[in-house]
């Protein structure tokens, strides 16, 4: 929970950026991308045991807050991006809860929300998502797995968490180990097909648990590397005039002051363009 703050105070400390608290979103919007008996039942704290167990939090009143705050915080991310070129969370990228359960530290899937909610306002009909965690958006593919409107991507590890994968319409599963030039050549190559239909709105999933320090993560980018691959990223819908989200997904270093810089690094990369 500390690169939280972490994050914060480094973006705080470069004078770059506005800061709001994110609201907080609602069960209609909620339901918009998961069943509303699960919504329900984890709203008033009536999950089955074996759920709660699945999704690796207690459930608490606090909880509830942060999940709301998780989503509302990558919607109104969503709309910054649709007004001023792109937009951020600095959480969220929740890309393990599936439609009707949690799973994986991850209570709602706050970009496949947001999708649903700028779609159901009329703002958007066709959205990407370029997930660079370290581990599969399982979730986010399997609610999206029968929407042709909704390109679903996956860069991760092959041998990471989830350990049964679900099929994103496009997945590129890396042996452990990957260092930072087979990592960016296998992106350089996917970002044209990914753009080309330009989509309406991009959801970056800047996940950093791909560094080489990471206790969890299995492969080896350097920070140089990370930086790059958010270069691409960006550049790429950047030059494309297409809206871009980042949310925050993963990152576990030891010490975790080295994800709080990554993380930061990728909102202040973003900085450096102007849509």
């Amino acid at each position: 929970m500390a690169k939280y703050r972490l994050i914060r105070g480094l973006l705080a400390a470069s004078g770059q950026f506005v800061f709001r608290r994110a609201p907080l979103a609602s069960p209609d919007q909620l339901s918009l991308a998961h069943d509303a008996a699960y919504v329900d039942a984890f709203l008033h704290g009536t999950l089955d045991k074996a759920v709660l167990r699945r999704i690796g939090f207690p459930w608490s009143e606090g909880l509830v807050k942060r999940s709301l705050a998780s989503v509302g915080g990558t919607i109104a991310a969503g709309r910054d991006a649709l007004q001023r070129g792109w937009g951020g969370n600095l959480a969220g990228g929740t890309h393990h809860a599936f439609r009707a359960e949690g799973a994986g530290f991850c209570v709602f899937n706050d970009i496949a929300v947001a999708i649903e909610s700028l779609r159901a306002a009329g703002l958007i009909r066709r959205a990407a998502v370029i997930d660079l965690d370290v581990h599969q958006g399982d979730g986010t593919a399997q609610i999206f797995a029968n929407d042709p409107s909704v390109l679903t991507v996956s860069m991760h590890g092959a041998r990471n968490f989830p350990f049964r994968k679900q099929q994103s319409k496009i997945d590129i599963a890396l042996p452990d180990g990957t260092a930072d030039e087979a990592y960016l050549a296998q992106l350089e190559t996917l970002l044209p097909i990914i753009l080309d239909p330009a989509p309406d709105i991009v959801f970056f999933q800047a996940g950093v648990d791909t560094l080489d320090s990471d206790t969890l993560g299995r492969l080896a980018l350097t920070h140089a590397g990370l930086r790059r691959r958010d270069r691409l990223v960006l550049g790429a819908c950047h030059a494309s005039k297409i809206p871009v989200v980042i949310t925050l997904g993963g990152g576990y270093s030891n010490p975790i002051e080295l994800t709080a810089q990554a993380h930061a690094t990728t909102f202040l990369t973003a900085a450096e363009f102007r849509w």
